[in-house]
């Protein structure tokens, strides 16, 4: 997968993974990585699908409709690339903070129900719920934090508090940030997900 390691300066730090939304690439969430975790190694990832010539992480059927099996095909095809990456960068696997934005808040809510505990904790930035009827396993000592607008125009609150219950319901420890900022990432909202992520414990 395409993608950018840079090696952080501060050990205690987790490796922050970023997952971009739709259109976007490997870079975009990097001012956001070094606003929320200073000092972190990071991994960020390109979304291998296009659509229109933008790059996501699976397709979709429609606006808000998934394409189910590729979403799944995808889930894994990312775990198997952040488990080269570790082997690749040395950064421990045990110790990986997911931040995601849209299209990419949902592969990395995706990898949570799949594989439980791939990240200690995530940001998941106006996410969807990615599958339903799916079998999490258990998601005890996972923190997440999701930001959410009240006037999202792609996204119901609805939808955020399912996601939510469905993560809390697996043993997540889960927080809601909500905002008026519609779907796109306000300053507030990243704020409040430093001040949540500098409160979780990363252990050596």
């Amino acid at each position: 997968m395409i993608h950018i390691f840079r090696q952080g300066t501060d050990a205690s730090k987790p490796t922050l993974v970023l997952f971009h939304g739709t259109g976007g690439d490997e870079h975009d969430l990097i001012p956001l990585a070094e606003m929320l975790s200073p000092g972190s190694s990071v991994l960020g990832i390109r979304g291998s699908v296009l659509e229109n010539g933008m790059p996501r992480f699976f397709r979709r059927l429609a606006e808000g409709v998934f394409d189910e099996a590729d979403l799944i095909a995808r889930t894994h095809e990312v775990k198997a690339f952040l488990d080269e990456a570790a082997m690749k960068y040395g950064f421990d696997p045990a110790r990986l903070a997911a931040v995601g934005y849209s299209n990419g808040a949902n592969i990395a809510g995706s990898l949570l129900l799949h594989y439980g505990n791939v990240f200690s904790s995530a940001v998941l930035l106006h996410p969807m719920v990615p599958l339903r009827g799916l079998t999490s396993p258990s998601l005890s000592g996972v923190s997440v934090f999701i930001g959410a607008g009240v006037n999202d125009p792609l996204i119901s609150k609805s939808e955020t508090e399912e996601l939510q219950e469905l993560l809390a319901g697996a043993g997540a420890d889960v927080t809601v940030q909500w905002s008026n900022q519609g779907h796109r990432v306000s300053a507030a909202e990243a704020e409040a997900a430093k001040n949540w992520l500098d409160r979780q414990s990363f252990q050596a």
